[in-house]
């Protein structure tokens, strides 16, 4: 199976920055989109950004565009997550996603989840 490993969550004032990384197992992303999601506490799921596997292009949901930036390294096996300019309601469990050689459908594999709290 493949596994996902979010990491570099934290507590940051409004108007900080975070760097999220996501570090696969198995392929490496080139055979891969990736994906980044959130949830905050009692609410549902949410889409973030996204890199595609066919076309390399990005996307991003209004609430981050301008501010959050998605990339991956396919060498290393990482993607990433640039969050700048943050605000309070960015405040949620941030989950990276991955889906083989696809850019439809539901995402095939999902990580753990790493933490990102913005303080007012």
């Amino acid at each position: 199976q493949v596994q996902l490993v979010e990491s570099g969550g934290g507590l940051v004032q409004a108007g900080g920055s975070l760097r999220l990384s996501c570090a696969a197992s198995g392929r490496t992303f080139s055979s891969y989109a990736v994906g980044w999601f959130r949830q905050a506490p009692g609410k549902e799921r949410e889409f973030v950004a996204s890199i595609s596997w066919s076309t390399f292009s990005t996307y991003y949901a209004d609430s981050v565009k301008g501010r959050f930036t998605i990339a991956k390294d396919n060498a290393k096996n990482t993607a990433s997550l640039q969050m700048n300019n943050l605000k309070p309601e960015d405040t949620a469990v941030y989950y990276c996603a991955v889906r083989q050689r696809r850019d439809y459908g539901p995402w095939d594999y999902w990580g753990q989840g790493t933490q990102v709290t913005v303080s007012s």
